[in-house]
């Protein structure tokens, strides 16, 4: 089998539909109802990755990312009805990695559970001296960026927006996350600035600052580095 999945939605026909897709696919699944319920097969399946519906009988979804980030790094898809926009960027901020908003395909589920993966795979590089992408090269000693073979000069707060995004590629980072990491607390509400500095890297980085391919948006949430590969 793969990858072990832990769903949690009280949804039974959701449940099923995901559990059939995903053993489909050669995925281990395991799937329950309730928050109380996921955080007891967290600690007895050991998920590699866990998808979370927010609405939840007992303990809510926040609840449960909350509760999981106090001990574990394991991966949290949100699986978000449409109009909770408000709590897709909580459960963000609260340290889930990604989110899909119902209803979505199993082919776009899978794309994300596959990201995710990367991603806990990479955590344990982080000491890595580069980040390579394609044609995107960052050394993180000499804080040096080259695109294409040619250096591209950043100012300070151009590279360390570039380096938190980068280090959690294919992770949605929600705005007051860049913000408070890239410009502190303070800077914690300043979304127009974020968004100047976002425009400012495409320019320097994408093919078409208009249609970017690597840093992309999301929508009343936040931004995602997209690998290349």
């Amino acid at each position: 089998m793969g990858a072990r999945i832990l769903i949690v939605d009280d949804e039974p026909q959701m449940r099923r539909a995901i559990s059939t897709g995903l053993r489909a696919n050669d995925f281990d699944v395991r799937a329950v109802e309730s928050g109380e319920a996921a955080l007891e097969q967290l600690l007895l399946l050991r998920p590699d990755v866990i998808l979370l519906d927010l609405t939840l009988p007992g303990i809510d979804g926040l609840d449960v990312v909350r509760d999981v980030r106090e001990w574990s790094t394991t991966p949290i898809i949100v699986l978000s009805a449409r109009g909770d926009e408000r709590d897709k960027v909580a459960a963000l901020d609260l340290g889930a990695d990604d989110y899909l908003t119902k209803p979505f395909s199993m082919q776009e589920l899978l794309a994300r559970i596959r990201v995710a993966l990367r991603h806990a795979a990479h955590i344990g590089t982080a000491g890595e001296p580069q980040f390579v992408d394609g044609d995107l090269r960052i050394d993180l000693v000499a804080r040096v960026v080259v695109h294409r073979n040619t250096e591209v000069h950043l100012t300070p707060t151009e590279y360390q927006l570039l380096r938190e995004l980068t280090a959690h590629a294919g992770k949605v980072l929600t705005h007051r996350m860049l913000l408070t990491r890239v410009w502190g607390l303070e800077a914690a509400e300043e979304s127009a600035y974020l968004r100047t500095f976002i425009n400012q890297l495409r320019r320097k980085l994408e093919d078409d600052p208009a249609n970017p391919q690597r840093i992309i948006t999301e929508p009343g949430v936040g931004y995602r580095y997209r690998r290349a590969h």
